[in-house]
């Protein structure tokens, strides 16, 4: 069985695969670890299915009809869509290994694939789906903090984060430096902060994010 963290929500198994067998084979072996599995028979099936917020990760065939396994990765990076995934062929393609590989699969497994070294590879990846939930989840928390903040706070965490001083930034701003040290008494009890360090931190991750999202 697969144990989450209490506040983190059961796991999902995505499966999709042209040969219906294949799906039915991976559902049986997951329902007997208890796991949650969802199948699809192609890649469009999967991408116009509304998604839960929850950890999860994608067991994948490389050569299906119509969008290939290959593209669907492709997509779901260009989309920002992190999800670990493990991708199965009939077929000893190694250039198409390489490229999966390349592209952030997790694994390359041949079919027929050994049940226990399936099964182990999926915990491996709901491993790392669960730390990528928690960790988003913990930026959404310190994103809705730093809204919170007023335009004059906001403006003062940035020229903080950007490494000036309390008495650089009264200047810039033709404040007094007793002012900024008021705003940034604010600032941290606002974000629950207790140093400049933490402050800094949680404005590059972010910052990062969004720069992701937007790239």
């Amino acid at each position: 069985m697969y144990l989450t963290n209490s506040h983190v929500p059961e796991p999902i198994v995505y499966v999709i695969d042209d040969d219906q067998d294949i799906c039915n084979s991976l559902t049986w072996l997951l329902d007997s670890v208890q796991l949650e599995t969802k199948t699809f028979n192609s890649a469009t099936e999967f991408l116009n299915f509304q998604r839960p917020q929850t950890p999860a990760c994608l067991i994948l065939d490389i050569r299906m009809r119509g969008m290939s396994g290959l593209q669907l990765q492709q997509q779901l990076n260009q989309q920002k869509i992190r999800m670990p995934i493990i991708f199965m062929t009939g077929h000893g393609d190694i250039p198409m290994s390489v490229n999966a590989m390349k592209a952030g699969a997790f694994d390359f497994l041949e079919k027929p694939f050994n049940p226990q070294h399936m099964l182990n590879q999926i915990q491996a990846c709901l491993q790392l789906a669960e730390q990528d939930f928690i960790e988003e989840e913990k930026r959404q928390e310190q994103m809705i903090k730093l809204k919170s903040l007023s335009p004059r706070e906001s403006e003062i965490i940035n020229l903080l984060v950007d490494g000036l001083s309390s008495k650089h930034i009264a200047q810039m701003l033709n404040i007094s430096h007793k002012t900024v040290e008021i705003h940034r008494t604010h600032i941290r009890q606002k974000l629950g902060t207790e140093s400049i360090a933490q402050i800094v931190n949680m404005v590059l991750m972010c910052r990062d994010k969004t720069i992701q999202a937007m790239g």
